[in-house]
């Protein structure tokens, strides 16, 4: 499936909906946190836009579907 290209503040608003809030900010990367256990943390950039590989939260410790975030 070929991914559409989103923005960092698109990701953040979609991982919101998802249960996790912002944590903080580092540099240009928004800190997101899981609010219930597991309480987790993604890393996204905030950037115009994304790339389509790396999409925050997609790898294999986040457990989440690409297709939650679009």
């Amino acid at each position: 499936m070929k991914l559409p290209v989103i923005s960092g503040s698109d990701a953040v608003k979609a991982f919101r909906k998802m249960g996790y809030e912002v944590d903080g900010q580092h540099g240009s990367h928004i800190i997101l946190r899981r609010s219930e256990p597991p309480h987790r943390r993604l890393s996204v950039p905030n950037h115009k836009e994304l790339a389509r590989g790396n999409s925050p939260g997609t790898d294999s410790g986040s457990r989440i579907d690409r297709r939650r975030i679009l």
